[in-house]
C-alpha cells in the first residue's frame, strides 16, 4: 500500500484541450487530466471510438456538479466509456461491482498487517477521494437501498469519515469524480431481462445526473470493425453489424418479426462480442475447405453457445437470412 501511496501523492494534474484530447482537433474548452499515467489509469484502446454519449459523459467530467449515473442495456459499452475517457486523460479509475452483499466499509478499507504491523489499508472510494481519481461503482443498482444510501452524503460533496482510522475525515480532492453503471435507471426493471436489481432510494438517485448509453450506431460498429479487421471484406462486416443489431432487438423485445423470435433470445450482441466475432471468424476460414461455414462456426462460439438450445437456433436461423451463401 505504501508504494500506492506514494504514486497517488506524485499525481500531477494538467490542464488539457477537450477537443484534441478525443477528436484531435482544438475546442479551447479546457478539461482536467493528469501529466503522465500510473498503474490505476486504464490502458487506452486505439480503436475505441468515442460515439454519441460520449459528449454527455465528457461535458460532465468537464465540470461535474453531480456524480454521474450511466445506464443501458447490457454490453452497451457504459464502463468502457468511463475507462476510455479517463485513459484519454491519463485519470486513475478505481473500480467496485456492487452485489447485494456489498457494504459500505468495503468501499472505505480494512485494517491488515504490512511489514509485521496493522496498518489502514484505503478501500477504493477513500483513494479515489483523497488523491483525485474516478470512482467506477458497476452495476449499482443490484446494492441493496440501505447500502446506497450510505453514500449520500459523499454524493453531496461532504467528507468522507473512517472512524477506523482514528476518525480519519478525508476532504473530497477536487479532481475526485463519481461515476455509477447500471442496466436500470435505478427504479427496478420492467422488462425482465436483469435478474437481482433493486429499486433503488428515490432521495439517493435525485443526486445524480443520468445519462442513457444505448448500443452504437451501425456506422461506429462497422467503422471498428473496419480499424480491427480490414481483412474481413466490407459486406461481410456490414452485415455482421446488421446481424448484431437485429440480435438486439430480439432481446430487448423491439423487433416487430412476425416470427416471433423475441420470447426465444436471452442473450445479446455487445461490441465486445461483435469483435469477437469477426475474429473467429478469420481464424476459421481454413475450415471451409472441410465444409463448415466459419460465419456459423464462429457464432457459436462468440455467443450461441451462451444461449438456450432454442435461442441457439434461433440466431442460426437469423444467420441464414443475413448471410444466405
Amino acid at each position: 500500500m505504501s508504494n500506492t501511496i506514494k504514486e497517488l501523492e506524485a499525481l500531477k494534474a494538467i490542464e488539457m484541450d477537450a477537443g484534441e484530447v478525443f477528436s484531435g482537433k482544438t475546442s479551447g474548452c479546457k478539461i482536467i487530466g493528469y501529466e503522465k499515467p500510473g498503474s490505476f489509469t486504464p490502458e487506452v484502446d486505439k480503436n475505441y471510438i468515442f460515439h454519441d454519449s460520449s459528449r454527455d459523459v465528457v461535458v460532465w467530467f468537464i465540470a461535474p456538479s453531480d456524480p454521474l449515473y450511466l445506464f443501458g442495456p447490457t454490453g452497451s459499452g457504459k464502463t468502457s466509456l468511463i475507462r476510455q475517457l479517463a485513459a484519454k486523460l491519463n485519470y486513475p479509475v478505481f473500480e467496485i461491482t456492487g452485489h447485494s452483499r456489498l457494504e459500505f466499509p468495503d468501499m472505505i478499507g480494512h485494517f491488515s498487517v504490512e511489514n509485521g504491523n496493522m496498518q489502514f489499508q484505503y478501500g477504493p472510494l477513500a483513494l479515489a477521494m483523497k488523491y483525485g481519481g474516478l470512482l467506477c461503482l458497476n452495476e449499482i443498482d443490484l446494492l441493496d437501498p440501505a447500502t446506497a444510501a450510505g453514500l449520500n452524503t459523499i454524493l453531496d460533496g461532504a467528507p468522507l469519515c473512517v472512524p477506523e482510522n482514528n476518525g480519519e475525515l478525508i476532504k473530497p480532492h477536487p479532481n475526485f469524480r463519481f461515476a455509477a453503471t447500471a442496466n436500470t435507471n435505478g427504479a427496478s426493471d420492467e422488462t425482465g431481462l436483469y435478474q437481482g436489481t433493486l429499486r433503488q432510494n428515490l432521495a439517493f438517485l435525485d443526486r445524480f445526473t443520468l445519462c442513457e448509453v444505448g448500443y452504437p450506431e451501425a456506422k461506429f460498429e462497422e467503422q471498428l470493425l473496419e480499424q480491427s479487421y480490414p481483412d474481413l471484406p466490407e459486406s461481410i462486416r456490414e452485415k455482421m453489424v446488421a446481424f448484431a443489431g437485429e440480435v438486439r432487438k430480439l432481446f430487448m423485445g423491439a423487433d416487430e418479426n412476425p416470427d416471433k423470435l423475441t420470447d426465444r433470445l436471452e442473450v445479446t450482441f455487445s461490441t465486445r462480442t461483435l469483435l469477437r466475432w469477426a475474429d473467429l471468424t478469420l481464424r476459421f476460414q481454413p475450415l471451409m475447405s472441410q465444409g463448415v461455414k466459419p460465419i456459423n462456426y464462429a457464432l457459436d462460439r462468440a455467443l450461441g453457445y451462451r444461449a438456450s438450445r432454442e435461442s441457439r437456433a434461433a440466431l442460426h436461423e437469423l444467420v441464414q437470412r443475413i448471410f444466405p451463401k
